[in-house]
C-alpha cells in the first residue's frame, strides 16, 4: 500500500484524503454546470449524487495495486476547492495518469498547479513513477493549459475515440516522465522539492 505522508503541504495548500465532512465543499463544484460539462456522463449534481460521489473518494486513500485511484482533498484555509487524483495505470511500466477538478472561483492564483506539482512529486519521487499521463476532452481548454504549465507535453490528438454525451469526441493525451519533471523542479541539478 502507498500514499503519501498526509497532509502534502504546498506553500498555499494542504492535500489529504477527502472525508464526508468535505460534502458541502465537494457539492459546491458538483452542482455547477461549467463544471461538470466536460465530465462523462455527469449532469450538475443533487446533494444526494455529491454524498455518493464523497464516500466513493473517501475510499481512495492509498494505491494497493494497478488501477487504484488516490483522491486528494486541496484544501486552502478550511475550503477544499478541489481534487486531484493519481490513477497507477501499471506497475511494469510505472505509469500513473493525473486527474483535477477545482471551484472555479479559486482559479486564476496558480492553486490547481500548485496541488498537482505536489501529487506529481510525490508519484515520482516516493511513489517511483516513470511516465504520468492526462487524457482531457479537446474542448477542456483550462485542463490542457493546467497540463502545460505542469511542463507535459501534449503527445496525441485521438480524434473521435470516444462517446461524450450524444456524440464523439477528441480526446487529448499529455505525458511527462520522472527525469523530465526532476529536471524542471531543479534545473541545477540540486535535490528535488519534496512534496
Amino acid at each position: 500500500m502507498a500514499h503519501p505522508t498526509y497532509p502534502l503541504r504546498t506553500p498555499r495548500l494542504r492535500l489529504r484524503p477527502v472525508t464526508l465532512d468535505d460534502l458541502d465543499d465537494v457539492h459546491a463544484w458538483q452542482r455547477r454546470p461549467d463544471v461538470v460539462r466536460w465530465m462523462l456522463g455527469a449532469a450538475p449534481r443533487t446533494r444526494a449524487e455529491s454524498r455518493a460521489s464523497v464516500v466513493a473518494m473517501a475510499g481512495e486513500d492509498a494505491l494497493r495495486a494497478e488501477g487504484d485511484c488516490l483522491t486528494l482533498a486541496v484544501v486552502a484555509g478550511d475550503v477544499v476547492i478541489g481534487a486531484v487524483e493519481l490513477v497507477w495505470r501499471s506497475r511494469a511500466d510505472r505509469t500513473g495518469e493525473l486527474g483535477y477538478v477545482f471551484h472555479p472561483d479559486h482559479g486564476g492564483r496558480g492553486l490547481a498547479t500548485e496541488a498537482a506539482g505536489a501529487v506529481l512529486d510525490w508519484g515520482f519521487g516516493a511513489f517511483g513513477l516513470h511516465r504520468v499521463v492526462v487524457r482531457c476532452h479537446a474542448g477542456n481548454e483550462s485542463s490542457a493549459r493546467l497540463a502545460a504549465r505542469l511542463g507535459m507535453r501534449q503527445e496525441a490528438r485521438h480524434v473521435r475515440s470516444y462517446r461524450f454525451r450524444d456524440g464523439w469526441a477528441d480526446q487529448l493525451v499529455f505525458a511527462l516522465l520522472a527525469d523530465e519533471w526532476r529536471a524542471a523542479q531543479d534545473p541545477a541539478g540540486g535535490a528535488v522539492r519534496a512534496g
